[in-house]
C-alpha cells in the first residue's frame, strides 16, 4: 500500500470532468484507489474509481487530497495520477 497527498491546482478544483480523468486514468490499473478529504475534522472516505465519489468530495483548488493505492500495478498507477495533478488536469 502507498499513499500521496496532493494537492488540487487546477482553478476549478476537482469537478466533473478532471474526476473523470482521475477515474479514467486509475480504471486503467488493477490496483484499489481511495481518495481521502478531510473536512470539519472528519475525513471522507470515497472510490477513487467512482466519479460520483470525487465530485462528492467537492475538493476546491488549494485543498489536499490523500490518494491511497493498494495492489499489483500501486506503483504505477500513482505515477500516473501524480501526472494528472501536475498538469493540472489539462485546464490551464
Amino acid at each position: 500500500m502507498i499513499e500521496k497527498l496532493f494537492t488540487v491546482k487546477n482553478r476549478l478544483g476537482l469537478h466533473a470532468r478532471p474526476a473523470s480523468l482521475f477515474v479514467q486514468t486509475a480504471s486503467r490499473h488493477r490496483c484499489k484507489v481511495t481518495v481521502v478529504k478531510a473536512t470539519g475534522g472528519e475525513e471522507v472516505v470515497v472510490n477513487g474509481k467512482s466519479v460520483m465519489g470525487l465530485m462528492m468530495l467537492a475538493a476546491a483548488c488549494g485543498e489536499d487530497v490523500k490518494v491511497v493505492l493498494e495492489g499489483p500495478d500501486e506503483k504505477e498507477a500513482l505515477k500516473r495520477l501524480e501526472d494528472l495533478f501536475t498538469r493540472k488536469f489539462d485546464e490551464e
